[in-house]
């Protein structure tokens, strides 16, 4: 297993529901692409409402129910993976947000016993 402790890097990707990358989700192209680089994981996270750069309102209302809510997908690993995968993800993607921020890392482990 991976150790990762102290500080990291986190990376939160922020893209719509309806992104596609080749014949795949955005979302699902970046997790495998993520985990065939052997980044310590990713969470993918649906928001309820959101507006990216073209200010267009999108939510998970009743009355105007979206099928492109945001999503975010975030990923803590080293300052360095985080670098590298960097262009990998840029060329996959038209649209979007890419943050990184410093994490303290307080515990990674597997849930298996």
């Amino acid at each position: 297993m991976k150790r990762l402790e102290g500080e990291q890097t986190l990376m939160r990707v922020f893209i719509g529901e309806n992104d596609r990358f080749q014949n795949l989700a955005l979302y699902e192209a970046l997790l495998e692409l993520f985990r065939a680089e052997g980044l310590a994981g990713a969470t993918v996270l649906r928001g309820v409402a959101g507006f990216g750069a073209g200010s267009v309102l999108h939510t998970d209302r009743l009355l105007r129910l979206s099928s492109d809510l945001p999503l975010v997908i975030e990923v803590v690993d080293t300052e360095d993976n985080i670098e590298a995968i960097l262009p990998k993800i840029d060329g996959m993607f038209s649209g979007g947000l890419i943050t990184l921020e410093k994490a303290r890392v307080i515990q990674y482990r597997s849930g298996k016993c």
